[in-house]
C-alpha cells in the first residue's frame, strides 16, 4: 500500500469546526513475519492466560482463582496435617481425586470462554501478521484449556512435594520415594487435563453462547455418572468393572488404578481396556473438532 501523503483544513466559520487531517504514513508492513508454527504458540500462550483471566477484567479473574484457591487450600491441609502428624493424610493421587467437583466446574467455565467467544463474534483476539489455520486454532485451544487443567494440579501438588521433602525423614530414600509419588501425581493431573479438556472443548465448539456450553459440558459428565452407578451395582462381575468406561470421571479414576495402583473403581485385569478408550476418546474428540471448524465460516 502506497504512503498517503497531504493535509486538508476545514474552512472556519460561524458553527464550524476547525479539523486538520494529517498524514498518519499508511505504509507496507515492513516488519518480521514470523513463522505459523509462532502464530499459533502465540494463541496458546493467550488462551492459557484467557483462562485464569490474566491480563482481563477483575470480574473475569474471581471464578478461576476461586478454583484455584480451594484446590490450594486443600493442598496446605495436607502440608499441615503431615507436618504436625508425621504421616500422609492426602497424597498427590488423592488431590486431584478430592477435588473433581471444582475442576469439572473450573473446564466447563473456561472451554466456552476460549472458543464460544470467538464462534459468536467471529473475530479472534489477536493480530498476527500471517493468517492461522483451523487446525492450528483447534489445537491451540485444546492444548491451552489441557495446559489450564493440569497446571491448577500440578502447582499444589509442587506445593505438597516440597513439604513432603522437608517432613519426611528417610533420607535418600525418602526423597526418592517423594519424587516417585510426585511425578505419578504429575502424571495423573495429565490425565485429567488430556480427557477433561478434549471433551469439554468440543461441546463448546458447538455452541456460540457460554452459558448453554458451560451447561452442556456439565450435563454429559453428570449424565453418565446415575448409568455406571446402575450398572456396578446390579450387573455381572464383568460389567462392574467395566461399567466406570461410560462415565469421564471414572474412566479417568480406573486410569489412575491401572497405572498408578491408587484407589478408584475395581477394573479387575481391563486396565489395557481403560488405557485405550482413554486413548480412543481424546483421538475422536480431537477429529471431530478438527471436522467442527472447517465447517465453522
Amino acid at each position: 500500500m502506497s504512503e498517503v501523503t497531504g493535509s486538508y483544513a476545514a474552512p472556519a466559520g460561524a458553527g464550524a469546526t476547525a479539523g486538520v487531517i494529517h498524514d498518519i504514513g499508511y505504509q507496507r508492513y515492513t516488519g518480521r513475519r514470523l513463522s505459523r508454527r509462532y502464530s499459533a504458540l502465540s494463541m496458546y500462550t493467550h488462551s492459557v492466560r484467557t483462562a485464569y483471566g490474566l491480563g482481563r477484567s477483575g470480574k473475569a479473574k474471581i471464578f478461576p482463582f476461586i478454583v484455584v484457591g480451594i484446590v490450594f487450600a486443600v493442598a496446605v491441609i495436607a502440608v499441615v496435617l503431615r507436618s504436625q502428624f508425621g504421616r500422609v493424610f492426602i497424597n498427590y493421587l488423592q488431590l486431584a481425586d478430592g477435588v473433581t467437583a471444582p475442576l469439572l466446574l473450573f473446564v466447563a467455565v473456561i472451554a466456552p470462554e476460549l472458543v464460544s467467544r470467538d464462534l459468536r463474534a467471529h473475530t479472534l483476539p489477536l493480530y498476527f501478521s500471517r493468517p492461522i489455520s483451523r487446525s492450528d486454532y483447534a489445537f491451540a485451544k485444546y492444548a491451552a484449556a489441557a495446559t489450564a487443567m493440569w497446571l491448577l494440579l500440578a502447582c499444589p501438588m509442587l506445593l505438597m512435594y516440597i513439604g513432603g521433602l522437608f517432613s519426611q525423614n528417610g533420607g535418600f530414600a525418602g526423597a526418592w520415594r517423594e519424587t516417585t509419588e510426585f511425578l505419578q501425581g504429575l502424571g495423573y493431573a495429565a490425565i485429567f487435563g488430556l480427557i477433561y479438556a478434549a471433551i469439554s472443548v468440543l461441546i463448546a465448539s458447538l455452541a456460540s453462547r457460554r452459558a448453554v456450553a458451560a451447561g452442556a459440558i456439565v450435563g454429559v459428565f453428570l449424565v453418565t455418572a446415575p448409568v455406571v452407578g446402575v450398572l456396578t451395582s446390579f450387573g455381572g462381575d464383568t460389567l462392574q468393572k467395566v461399567a466406570p468406561l461410560l462415565n469421564p470421571v471414572t474412566l479417568v479414576q480406573g486410569l489412575q488404578v491401572w497405572l498408578f495402583g491408587g484407589n478408584g473403581p475395581d477394573i479387575g485385569s481391563f486396565g489395557p481396556l481403560y488405557g485405550a478408550v482413554g486413548v480412543a476418546l481424546i483421538g475422536v474428540c480431537l477429529m471431530l473438532l478438527l471436522a467442527r471448524y472447517r465447517r465453522v465460516s
